[in-house]
């Protein structure tokens, strides 16, 4: 695989691309807060009053009053029984698998879950099974595969990144046998999703009850880092338990101040969640009335069908020639080859969306035609 392009990003919705400004329609800032006056205002503050870093685990003499608050918050906001915070989203996941190790007879992963869930499902000293994407009627023929008495751990991404498809998290509690749980990565739910931005469990209206989620505060929050938000056993038995948290020191002390401004400012602002999603249907409902397949996904992702190699180089040279950077990406869990990908933003003009439609709509729908 290439190194990725190096980028430089230019206010909310640009990036500077081999020394020209081009409009940017990826990353996964939604409500660009990680470029909002206050929550850089913020980070600046605490950076004058509390310094930079810890230097220290939280285990010993990190355990800042910062974190403990942004903590709180994100309990509160996400109706949460507690919330651990841990140095990025990624070893939020670690350090669930490290505090359930022993607990589960079977894990069973959808087989396009973030690398972080796989990673983390190696700590359960259980066996890892994946089930098709998505595929409830699959996951249940493998849930009787494990036998009676198993105690099963399903994991899953809460919305999956590679085309904003959410996992049914209803069917799925459905099938979960007597001591089962739920382990949802919602990095990419969480703040995008249900009708206050508390994710994909807020989204499938369900009972977080059965259900560990773990979020990334560096998406939909601008900011850094990753939190479990889960029930105050397994809070204690992260913090008791986990490398993950014990032997790391924690992210700097002013992201904690940004996420907490971050936090505070989406939920004020219901509007910024309701203009991504307006933003997002402008232009899936172009593309779809132009017979381009899209999957049926409420998040703001946008993801092409793979065109040939000759139909992929005229549209990335299409978008070029109208200032637009070409979001090809090549990821795990995504096709081979890679594919265009377009994450719309609360933040993106109407000129943009309609800029980005019209590339769209003059090369796409003869992919298929």
């Amino acid at each position: 695989m290439k190194t990725a392009a190096v980028l430089q990003q230019y206010g909310k919705t640009q990036i500077i691309y081999r020394g020209r400004t081009l409009d940017y329609f990826a990353g996964c800032d939604y409500f660009r807060l990680g470029r909002h006056p206050a929550v850089a205002r913020a980070a600046a503050q605490a950076c004058r009053t509390v310094g930079l870093t810890v230097s220290a685990s939280r285990r010993t003499t990190g355990n800042h009053v910062l974190y403990q608050t942004l903590e709180r918050a994100l309990a509160t906001f996400f109706r949460a029984p507690a919330a651990v915070l841990l140095p990025t989203g990624y070893m939020g996941d670690l350090a669930v698998g490290q505090a359930l190790a022993g607990q589960f007879t079977h894990a069973l992963i959808d087989a396009r879950s973030h690398g972080s869930l796989a990673s983390a499902a190696r700590f359960l000293n259980c066996p890892l099974v994946a089930f098709p994407h998505r595929n409830v009627a699959e996951l249940a023929r493998a849930i009787q595969g494990c036998g009676p008495d198993s105690r099963i751990l399903i994991i899953t991404d809460g919305m999956f990144s590679q085309d904003g498809a959410v996992a049914p998290l209803k069917d799925y509690l459905a099938l979960l046998p007597t001591g089962g749980m739920i382990l949802v990565d919602d990095a990419h739910g969480a703040g995008v999703l249900g009708g206050h931005g508390r994710g994909t469990l807020e989204h499938a209206g369900v009972d977080r009850g059965r259900i560990i989620q773990t979020i990334t505060l560096s998406k939909a929050l601008g900011a850094f880092g990753g939190a479990v938000l889960a029930s105050r056993k397994l809070r204690d038995g992260i913090v008791a338990t986990s490398n993950s948290f014990a032997g790391v020191t924690p992210f700097p002390l002013p992201l904690a101040a940004a996420a907490l401004k971050s936090l505070e400012l989406l939920a004020a602002n219901p509007g910024w969640r309701e203009r991504m999603l307006a933003n997002a249907a402008r232009v899936k409902s172009a593309l779809r009335e132009a017979g381009v397949p899209l999957p049926d996904a409420p998040g703001p992702i946008i993801p092409l069908p793979e065109g040939t190699t000759v139909q992929t180089k005229a549209l990335h040279r299409a978008l070029l020639a109208a200032n637009i950077y070409p979001s090809f990406i090549q990821y795990p869990g995504g096709p081979a080859g890679g594919c265009f990908r377009f994450v719309i933003s609360s933040a993106h003009t109407q000129r943009q969306l309609a800029a980005l439609a019209e590339v769209l709509l003059k090369h796409v729908p003869q992919w298929h035609g």
